[in-house]
């Protein structure tokens, strides 16, 4: 089982703009690329087992979804930190400026 969902696993790391894909370069920079794989092969495992339970759809998070989760949550936490210090926030998003190439 293990050697199966390692290259289901290694399958999955190579194919553009997905979950897995991102998931493995994150682990991999900070944990090395074996550990990544055997990672991203458990994460497969947990998605095969939901979509069986519930029998649902697999539904791709994209790339983006761990640096959008990343956003919200450090947001949430830097807004309750402030309001700890006795400050009271308010968030507006700013328009990002264009770089000049």
């Amino acid at each position: 089982m293990k050697n199966v969902l390692t290259e289901i696993a290694w399958a999955a790391t190579r194919t553009k703009c997905t979950f897995y894909k991102a998931r493995y370069h994150r682990l991999a920079a900070r944990r090395g690329k074996k550990r990544a794989l055997i990672a991203v092969g458990h994460s497969i495992l947990k998605s095969v087992y939901h979509i069986l339970k519930d029998t649902c759809e697999y539904k791709e998070l994209g790339a983006d979804y761990l640096i959008e989760r990343t956003k919200a949550k450090r947001k949430t936490y830097l807004k309750s930190e402030l309001g700890k210090l006795g400050y009271t926030v308010e968030l507006k998003e700013v328009p990002l400026a264009k770089e000049a190439v």
